[in-house]
């Protein structure tokens, strides 16, 4: 990687599994910008039940990195793996991604993770509500229609459901 030419940009490191929190709250500490979407589930055991805050996608963390300092403190970390690529570079995330994750999960919608494939469907954006502005897409899952916001580096999709009123075409 040549040091003076680094694309500053949102990142995903891969985690050890159930070592997200701890990556991200590390990044923190060494104020590098992260993102670490969570989604609050109701968990039973046998004695109790309780709400907690799972992270969206399993051994993902984003993380924003402005140097390639930075990108090395990153994978320094404890429980790091290494950073997903696409081909032999380090794989970017659009701002706008980020934002359409950081918009639903801002939400009290359920929300659905998927790693089926879609045929892309009508393509919407959300007029109403603090979702306004999200692209999205209208697919039929399981009987019901559902929101889609593709998450294409991931492999992944978020469904989720939201009034009519709440749409418009583009």
């Amino acid at each position: 990687m040549q040091m003076s030419k680094f694309p500053e940009g949102w990142y995903v490191i891969y985690t050890r599994s159930r070592h997200e929190k701890k990556v991200h709250d590390r990044l923190g500490e060494m104020e590098i910008p992260s993102f670490l979407p969570t989604q609050k589930l109701l968990k039973q055991w046998n004695d109790r039940k309780k709400f907690v805050h799972e992270p969206l996608f399993p051994s993902y963390v984003f993380i924003y990195l402005k140097s390639v300092e930075n990108y090395y403190k990153g994978m320094d970390i404890a429980g790091a793996l290494y950073y997903v690529k696409a081909g032999k570079q380090i794989a970017s995330v659009s701002e706008t991604v980020i934002n359409n994750i950081k918009l639903v999960t801002s939400q009290p919608v359920d929300i659905e993770i998927s790693e089926s494939h879609f045929q892309p469907g009508q393509k919407l954006v959300i007029n109403r509500g603090v979702m306004i502005g999200l692209s999205c897409e209208v697919i039929q899952f399981r009987n019901h229609q559902k929101l889609l916001v593709r998450v294409d580096l991931l492999k992944r999709n978020l469904l989720l459901t939201l009034p009519a009123e709440y749409l418009m075409a583009i």
